[in-house]
């Protein structure tokens, strides 16, 4: 579903074809903030053409062996599956499950020694995505609405967050305090 109303709000901004609606979902980083295959993306466009929720309605040529690109416009029918896919979305709960959950059951029987370096691996990568993230939100103020930059502000608090529950998770392996009972996470 999230492939289907990218493509459908990028066709709501103006028309265009897959290829200037995958850089636009580059420049915009949404694969940092929607959870989607880059590679459904020509997959999605045949189901909505095939259902006539867009249509094509250009085709520009290519010589020296690249590909013709097809562009696209949404429907009226587009436009009201948009504003479903719209309202099913923000009206949807979904709890969060950490892939780490499981593992932080059971933290107390393992080495704490090994969990440390693990967690270093992840502290680095998470420092790493919240720089990029600020740097994306920053650079966007001025490019996209408002309502794009919740998004980016909320990834971004997300990223920061995780950052600072993972630095008080290694300095707890690092002590050896998985094990502990009793004492609440120190803030």
């Amino acid at each position: 579903m999230s492939m289907k109303l990218v493509i459908l709000g990028l066709l709501m901004e103006n028309d265009s074809h897959p290829y200037q609606m995958r850089q636009k979902m580059k420049e915009r980083g949404m694969l940092h903030y929607i959870k989607m295959q880059e590679g459904s993306l020509y997959y999605a466009i045949d189901t909505l053409a095939k259902a006539d929720y867009v249509k094509a309605i250009e085709t520009i040529k290519h010589s020296a062996g690249r590909p013709d690109r097809t562009v696209y416009r949404i429907t009226e029918s587009g436009r009201r599956l948009f504003q479903e896919l719209l309202d099913k979305q923000f009206a949807e709960n979904k709890a969060v499950y950490h892939p780490m959950y499981a593992a932080l059951a059971f933290a107390k029987h393992g080495d704490p020694k090994r969990i440390h370096d693990l967690l270093q691996g992840k502290l680095e990568e998470q420092r790493k995505l919240a720089a990029s993230l600020r740097e994306l939100y920053d650079s966007h103020i001025d490019q996209v609405p408002r309502a794009v930059l919740h998004m980016m502000k909320g990834r971004l608090e997300h990223a920061e967050i995780e950052l600072r529950w993972l630095e008080r998770l290694a300095e707890d392996a690092l002590n050896d305090r998985l094990k502990e009972y009793g004492k609440p996470i120190e803030e």
